[in-house]
């Protein structure tokens, strides 16, 4: 608002400060309007900033948790008592105003249900500090996204609030829970050496940090980690991890492999060192260098094994691109907190969406009474609320969490003089966040990009239809005709909402109290008909209002519904401008039969383009056009206008161009909402339109559906700015993207993911089964959903192990648009929580998932614990060679190993038999299934661009087709049953078997020069090339490394070769005498 003080960015990713002043506590008075009870309390927060409580003067505790706070208010929107009685008793302290010396809080678990609590303080300086504090701490995100340890710690301290009279901790406070996991419970007490009977208390001093710890493993029992140590320290007696064995932990299980090794360098022991001092509890052992399993659980729990790398969470993308290169967070229908046509409309939801991150709202303006302009949506049961209001709110929201630029969406209905108010209260209210003028170095010129995020902090853009100044002559209004309803023709116009608006003709149309006969409307005498498709319409059609008569109401309630039916055939939007579409007024098509002719187009006075000018004069870079075709945007290049499209169109547009949809997205935004006919405020998957590069996804915020936390979760990262930087392939201009791609797109590495869900802990204190569901969401081809499920683990929500095989995800085409979700269930199938993580940034290894709520809240406690394996897709062709370059140590040791193994064979060889020796000499070839495998991975293994000739041919025996390199001729004929023949490879030219032109048609195969040239060859050639360019960048640093081993190793083997030969040289030479000495006694 104009004149107010710079906001401060609330969103915070450093390290969480409780300040000293709030950690002692100040003296409030809380009270509540609706019992007009006023209470004098003690306000504090704990030093980890987990909790705000207050105590009564009996000693009483209240507690709320910070992270479900939304807002904190003093000064002008703070909330003050109504009534005067209740005003006097909570004024004290100085002479500043009651407003400046009262903090309101508002919480809630969604968008639409909030509560208010209200402390007033003496002075206004105390107020401010513990507003701005609360605020900062609730959006802390290194708070939101802390470790598993912290989780506990969080749930430590809220015991430690809650003690008794006697300041101890009740046992049955612990957990609320079952009969059955109540007695695990009290074991797990019992064996942490506390008090476990259900009416002990457990004394602060025998309850810090460290003894709940133990209590948590003792009820966990994470066999689960204990698992994964003894894997790597093995089934010793002393159980201990050396410091060796940890650095390789470190760098082969936990490191990501697609990290550059300069910036993301491999651990030493060094670093392996401090992490054990840091985790280890047993100091000896720290000192030594060895991590024991309580130490490595609490390393995996820890901060520094977090499962998406911080810098995501961080403010990580370029600010200063073009504004179409983001997605932005977008809000359909903002006002509405429900259903579409039953609903309730809020001025508080537009405070709630842009304190989320939202950078885009929409307002529905409708003429209003006394000339005062309102937002509703029109001819529905929904309540309208004050436009100035939700302007107010929005000058006082917008930039409380991000800085970036804000875009109004209006959808104006309202006549010149409520149009020019509007402008007016936009002026006044937002001041100078109002980008009322485009800027110098972004002039509004054909070819000139958007200006960046980072050139438009802290400003409100205004998008509305431009009009532009042309005179028109006057024509005669003509009575317009629509599709009939109950045998009347009523006319009636759509808008973006789907919403279809009657005109007021009769018992059909809004009564002469919402648009009073002979009304002006817009410069238009209202004789019972309107226009449609004008651009100008009604006052605010608010049903409750319409008839005083129950039955009339009934009536023109049934003709409502069939109003909204109708808008299945009717197009929802038309954003046209006045400049180059004045004759686009018949948008309005019926596919049953077109009814509706042509109207004519309604001339504008001077004084409504005067009018229009105030609202057209705030609208710049964000101009709504009607789209005609990609073709004709091209052509116009200018990046300022935009266009919406309700779902359906854009999924058409999606269909059928897919390609040119990308390439607009790449200069121009694009806007799209919900279908007119989801009337109960559902969503569609935003995901099928980021895969267009569409910007502004609108969904309906007040409804959390899958929809809607995979929006959520997407946004969390980059600070929750509210925009999210598109991949770079869908920002160049030289690079061409198509959304339904199946193969690897050229320059971009796919990626291929593991997840093993092996447990969770604490998801529900019911006694129910569980199990957790893995999805993906990006392109077409990389989208896996309801596949990938867990077994139900039944009764058991304190510390499930499910511990299947590992869900895999082979081949990501677009690693960068892609998202996994894995979700916990009920065995009913009710969510208990989930996590939205991006496949870029995801960190491997062993790691916790914190889980959230469908509003993206933090659950307590409640987690999974993963092994997650993310690396660069390998073609099953080359995985083996892919494998052997990244790791030529390890490739090394498994073919010495496997050398060790034939030792034990050749160590007790025979000479070869005569038989063999004489058909070799024939030069015929045993049929050894070694020569085959040898055959086989000879061709498997080939250099890039050694592709087999393929030339499909007749098989003489069966005059059935088969490829040249395949030996089919010999191959018998096989029951459905039995077992597939071996694939043998020969070469092409010893074929010499003639073709059988009479079983089957000669086909000419093509020269291998011409395979070379074809586009998808040189494509996949050009990519292995690269892959295999980085292996060998990857094997000749690691060739340096084992070149002291290497020759070691030659020494053993030429040992080991000189052995053998000595052995068979003895039982050579041994042989021989014998066969002498019988030959000797024959003679």
């Amino acid at each position: 608002m104009a004149g107010n003080k710079a906001q401060i960015n609330a969103v915070q990713t450093k390290p969480v400060e409780v300040s000293q002043q709030i950690q002692d506590g100040e003296k409030f008075i809380k009270w509540d309007e609706d019992s007009g009870v006023a209470t004098p309390v003690t306000l504090k927060v704990d030093k980890f900033g987990f909790y705000l409580h207050w105590i009564d003067q009996n000693n009483e505790m209240d507690i709320l948790d910070i992270a479900t706070i939304r807002d904190t208010r003093t000064g002008k929107y703070a909330k003050i008592p109504k009534d005067s009685k209740l005003k006097s008793l909570v004024t004290m302290g100085s002479q500043d105003s009651l407003e400046d010396k009262t903090v309101t809080i508002c919480y809630g678990s969604d968008f639409v249900n909030m509560t208010f609590i209200n402390f007033c303080t003496t002075r206004a300086e105390i107020a401010q500090h513990w507003t701005d504090q609360l605020l900062q701490l609730a959006y802390n995100l290194t708070q939101l996204n802390t470790s598993t340890t912290m989780f506990l710690q969080k749930a430590h301290t809220r015991l430690v609030l809650t003690v008794d009279k006697a300041g101890k901790i009740p046992v049955k406070k612990m957990f609320t829970q079952n009969k059955e996991d109540r007695k695990r419970v009290e074991k797990a007490l019992d064996i942490s050496g506390l008090p476990s009977g259900k009416n002990d208390a457990v004394p602060l001093q025998k309850f810090q940090f460290e003894d709940f710890f133990n209590f948590y493993k003792s009820l966990t029992q994470r066999s689960d980690v204990e698992k994964v140590f003894e894997g790597i320290v093995g089934n010793t007696k002393r159980r201990l991890m050396s410091v060796k064995q940890f650095v390789e932990f470190l760098n082969l299980t936990q490191r990501d492999p697609r990290l550059n090794e300069i910036l993301y360098p491999y651990a030493n022991e060094a670093r392996a060192k401090d992490i054990i001092i840091q985790y280890e509890p047993n100091k000896y052992n720290a000192n030594r260098g060895q991590l024991s399993f309580d130490g490595f659980l609490r390393y995996l729990m820890s901060e520094d094994n977090p499962i998406v790398a911080v810098t995501k969470f961080e403010l990580s993308d370029d600010m200063d691109q073009p504004l179409a290169h983001y997605f932005i967070n977008s809000s359909h229908n903002t006002y509405l907190t429900g259903h579409q046509l039953t609903g309730k409309s809020s001025v508080e939801i537009y405070r709630q969406c842009l304190l989320a991150g939202c950078r885009c709202v929409e307002l529905d303006f409708w003429n209003g009474k006394f000339d005062e302009p309102v937002i509703v949506h029109g001819y529905t049961f929904v309540p309208e609320i004050h436009a100035r209001d939700v302007i107010e709110a929005i000058a006082e929201s917008a930039f409380k969490t991000s800085e970036f630029p804000v875009i109004l969406s209006f959808e104006n209905h309202c006549n010149p003089r409520q149009q020019a108010k509007i402008a007016q209260y936009c002026r006044e209210l937002f001041g100078e966040m109002l980008l009322d003028a485009p800027l110098e170095s972004h002039k509004l010129e054909p070819g000139q990009e958007l200006p960046p995020p980072a050139l438009l902090k802290r400003k409100i853009i205004i998008k509305n239809k431009k009009k532009h100044h042309h005179h028109h002559h006057k024509k005669h209004h003509k009575k317009q005709h629509a599709l009939p309803l109950e045998g009347e023709e009523t006319p009636q116009e759509t808008d973006e909402n789907g919403i279809v608006n009657p005109a007021a003709e009769g018992e059909n149309g809004p009564p002469p109290d919402i648009i009073p006969e002979n009304e002006v409307v817009d410069g238009v005498v209202n004789n019972g008909e309107q226009q449609i498709r004008n651009g100008d319409v009604s006052h605010a059609p608010m049903l409750q209002q319409r008839q005083n008569s129950r039955d009339s109401e009934l009536i023109y309630y049934n003709n409502f519904i069939l109003f909204f039916l109708i808008d299945i055939y009717i197009d929802d939007e038309d954003e046209s401008s006045t400049e180059e579409d004045e004759s686009n007024v018949e948008d309005i098509k019926f596919r049953m039969g077109d009814k509706v002719p042509a109207p004519d187009k309604v001339a504008t006075s001077a004084k409504e383009t005067e009018a229009g000018a105030e609202i057209s004069a705030l609208v710049n870079y964000v101009q709504p056009v009607h789209f005609n075709s990609f073709e004709s945007a091209e052509k116009k290049n200018r990046m300022y206008e935009m266009s919406s499209f309700d779902e359906k169109q854009a999924t058409t547009l999606l269909k059928e161009r897919p390609l040119e949809f990308v390439n607009y997205n790449k200069h121009q935004l694009s806007r799209v909402y919900p279908a007119g006919t989801r009337f109960d405020s559902s969503n569609f998957m935003p995901q099928v339109f980021w895969n267009a590069g569409c910007q502004l996804v609108a969904l309906n915020y007040q409804t959390l559906d899958l929809a809607m936390q995979l929006n959520l979760g997407i946004f969390e990262y980059n600070q929750r700015c509210g925009y999210i930087l598109k991949p770079e392939f869908m920002r160049r201009k030289d690079r061409r993207l198509d959304p339904f791609a199946e193969s690897t797109v050229d320059g971009i590495i796919a990626g291929t993911v593991h997840i093993h869900v092996i447990s969770a802990q604490f998801l529900t204190d019911k006694r129910v089964g569980t199990y957790v569901e893995v999805d993906m969401f990006g392109l077409p081809a990389d989208t896996v959903r309801k596949k990938f499920r867990t077994k139900i683990v039944p009764n058991n929500g304190i510390n499930p192990v499910y511990d299947e095989e590992p869900f895999v995800f082979k081949k990501v085409v677009l690693p960068e648009l892609a998202s996994i979700r894995i979700a916990a269930y009920e065995e009913s199938g009710r969510l208990i929580g989930h996590r939205v993580l991006p496949v870029v940034g995801l960190c491997p290894g062993y790691r916790h998932v914190a889980l959230r709520t469908e509003c993206g809240q933090p659950l307590p406690l409640a987690s999974l614990f993963l092994h997650v394996i993310v690396k660069d897709y390998v073609p099953d062709g080359l995985s083996e060679l892919a494998e052997a370059l990244a790791n030529p140590i390890k490739y090394q040791s498994e073919v010495e190993k496997r050398e060790k193994q034939l030792m034990v064979l050749t160590d007790c060889l025979d000479e070869p038999s005569e038989e063999i020796e004489e058909k070799d000499k024939v030069g015929e070839t045993p049929t050894a299934s070694k020569s085959t495998e040898e055959t086989v991975k000879t061709k498997r293994v080939q250099s890039v661009g050694e592709l087999p000739v393929l030339q499909p041919t007749t098989s003489s025996t069966h005059g059935r087709p088969s490829i040249i390199g395949i030996n089919t001729s010999e191959t018998p004929e096989v029951e459905d049953n039995a077992p597939s023949p071996v694939v043998q490879f020969v070469d092409a030219s010893a074929n010499k078997s003639p073709v059988n032109a009479s079983t089957s048609e000669e086909v000419v195969a093509e020269s291998l020069e011409k395979l070379m040239e074809n586009k998808l060859v040189k494509e996949k050639k050009s990519e292995l090339e690269k892959k295999l360019e980085s292996l060998r960048k990857k094997h000749e640093k690691e060739k340096i490394r084992i070149q002291s081993q290497k020759g070691s190793l030659d020494g053993e083997k030429h040992k080991s070769k000189f052995c053998m030969s000595h052995k068979l040289v003895k039982r050579l030479s041994s042989r021989n005498m014998l066969v002498s000495v019988s030959r000797k006694t024959l003679i």
